[in-house]
């Protein structure tokens, strides 16, 4: 949680703001939006729980770009959005990004199923010890992001304060 302060009657108070979610947000040139949902709900079973489209548009664009589309993968939330020439988001280059990394007893059936409908297999599963501990799949989506599709993380130890 951060903390900030306040100052009430004169004397300053510590305030705790809390968070309720982290979204990453995966940038796509425009008008790829549209096909990158598509793929995500291919590949990973999310569902689309929300869009919203840019409120201007070109007259010579069959389709409205996308400013934000909401998908849920595996209980988490995250955002797809179109760059446009006219957009004030940064324009994503091939070695910034985030890796998104997906859980799953089923690595195998999970990187085979992603691959079967665009994506590209990034080496062999392999046995990995850290953060993702097992068996670990990584894969490069058509739309550049990587993920990393792994078992379930044996339980760490626990962090002194």
């Amino acid at each position: 949680m951060a903390e900030r302060q306040e100052v009430t009657n004169g004397a300053a108070v510590e305030k705790t703001v809390g968070f309720k979610a982290l979204k990453p947000q995966l940038l796509v040139e425009a008008p790829k939006a549209a096909d990158a949902i598509q793929f995500y709900k291919a590949a990973f079973g999310a569902v689309e729980i929300g869009r919203s489209l840019y409120p201007k548009r070109k007259a010579e664009e069959e389709l409205p770009h996308i400013l934000t589309a909401q998908l849920e993968i595996g209980g988490s939330i995250i955002l797809v959005s179109d760059i446009s020439s006219d957009s004030a988001a940064p324009v994503k280059t091939e070695a910034s990004g985030p890796v998104l990394c997906l859980e799953t007893e089923d690595v195998e059936g999970a990187v085979e199923k992603a691959v079967s409908v665009g994506a590209a297999k990034d080496g062999e599963i392999t046995e990995e010890e850290g953060a993702c501990c097992g068996r670990v799949g990584k894969l490069k989506d058509p739309f550049g992001f990587t993920w990393c599709i792994s078992s379930p993380a044996k339980k760490c130890a626990d962090v002194e304060a």
